[in-house]
């Protein structure tokens, strides 16, 4: 069993994959967390305070909600500009033996027995080489060979790295 497929990143497969890898740590729970605390606070305080503080509680509640998805997008975009080999095509191949991409001449192998995990979201295929780096494919760039994939992910992976929707 085979699959072959080829892939190119653009800037919002970047912002998807940094927006999933933010808000499933600990940097967007927090922000969300202090987020909700700031708006409860000026809700709370609306009456009790000066306007001028109910409303600058509001603004950090909604600076937080917007700083980290706004400077994602802006990295995103900067390090599609900046890198020649994320703007370039990917070739991948997957089989038996593992996943392995060539772009120009230059190629890597990634064995199934050093993938730190698997994550298949709505969106994408996040193929995680340790606990921060990871190969991206969007879903709608892969159709045909999606199936084939995910069944050798399936007989090659355990369990506990494979989170699949």
């Amino acid at each position: 069993m085979r699959a072959e497929f080829d892939i190119t990143l653009s800037a919002r497969d970047m912002y998807r994959f940094s927006m999933y890898h933010a808000y499933t740590g600990s940097q967007g729970i927090v922000s969300i967390v202090i987020s909700a605390f700031c708006f409860f606070a000026a809700f709370r305080t609306y009456g009790y305070v000066g306007q001028p503080y109910t409303i600058l509680y509001a603004a950090f509640g909604v600076l937080f909600l917007i700083y980290i998805p706004f400077n994602l997008y802006l990295r995103s975009k900067r390090q599609i500009l900046l890198s020649e080999a994320l703007r370039n095509m990917l070739h991948y191949v997957v089989d038996e033996q593992g996943i392995h991409t060539s772009q120009n001449g230059a190629s890597a192998d990634l064995p199934w027995e050093q993938v730190y995990k698997l994550i298949v979201t709505g969106s994408q295929i996040l193929i995680y080489s340790n606990r921060v780096n990871a190969y991206i494919i969007p879903r709608n760039q892969i159709a045909a060979e999606y199936e084939a994939f995910c069944r050798m992910a399936k007989q090659n992976l355990p369990k506990y790295r494979l989170k699949m929707k």
